[in-house]
């Protein structure tokens, strides 16, 4: 995977060797295939249709997700801000606004096809100029060390080819005392609402995804299989716990159909 390629302009030329951590095991090989080339592919496929989609099969709720996000993870002061796996630029715009736009947002994301729709999103919204958006994969950031107040991640971490070193990346360019923000899918604990929503999850949404979206990947049939076997609550905390994080907490989000991770990079040690 080419490294740090910029979607809108040229910020930065850092450059960084790769961490070496043991990928993830795979689930499902065939319906799981996590490899960076077939993600890349598949959420170009279904960029045309990415936004409406989420809206309509959330029922509008993941916008209210968003929103909650920004005001329970809120910028202190004007140091800038990293939205990693931006998609069409959703969370880097709420926090713009959120900000007025006073703070300066990148979004980040290694799929070209939904990175312009964020750039043509945000010319419209009219934060166009105030969000840098940069092609770049979240496993090996071409950012600095302690470089951000705020690094988030929505509904991407999960995609990730290797969770933990996309989140070890994102904890590497927060700065001390920072905060690392991960709003992503998750099961609700209730057993009633859990069994309906676990059928409409397996049977209706990856049916109408798949309609609408014709994915050559079954994008939508991934996105279900991708929650299930992902780890949410208190399993998700002490994975951001075992990469450095202190003070970790979730907040989950319309019967846990969604879940916000919130963790602190400690600060530097003094002499």
């Amino acid at each position: 995977m080419e490294r740090g390629r910029i979607a809108v302009r040229k910020l930065y030329s850092f450059r960084r060797q790769p961490h070496s951590l043991t990928p993830r095991v795979v689930v499902n090989p065939t319906l799981l295939d996590k490899r960076e080339v077939r993600i890349q592919r598949m959420f170009g496929q279904i960029a045309p249709w990415y936004d409406f989609l989420n809206h309509f099969l959330s029922l509008n709720i993941d916008r209210r997700w968003r929103t909650k996000t920004a005001k329970l993870v809120p910028a202190n002061g004007q140091g800038p801000i990293l939205d990693l796996c931006t998609g069409t630029g959703d969370l880097a715009m709420t926090y713009d606004k959120a900000c007025h736009g006073k703070a300066t947002i990148i979004g980040a994301d290694f799929c070209h096809e939904m990175l312009v729709r964020a750039v043509d999103k945000s010319r419209r919204a009219g934060s166009e100029g105030r969000i840098a958006y940069i092609e770049a994969d979240a496993q090996l950031l071409p950012f600095p060390d302690d470089h951000f107040q705020i690094v988030t991640v929505s509904f991407g971490l999960r995609n990730v080819t290797d969770p933990e070193k996309g989140l070890a990346e994102m904890v590497r360019v927060a700065q001390p005392g920072g905060r690392v923000a991960v709003l992503e899918f998750s099961k609700p604990t209730n057993r009633y609402f859990r069994k309906m929503y676990l059928w409409y999850f397996r049977n209706v949404l990856p049916r109408i995804g798949q309609l609408l979206s014709r994915s050559k990947e079954s994008a939508y049939q991934y996105l279900p299989a991708s929650v299930l076997q992902f780890p949410d609550g208190e399993a998700m905390a002490q994975k951001m716990r075992d990469c450095g994080l202190t003070a970790v907490t979730f907040y989950p989000f319309t019967f846990g159909i969604a879940t916000l991770y919130v963790g602190e990079k400690p600060p530097a040690a003094t002499a």
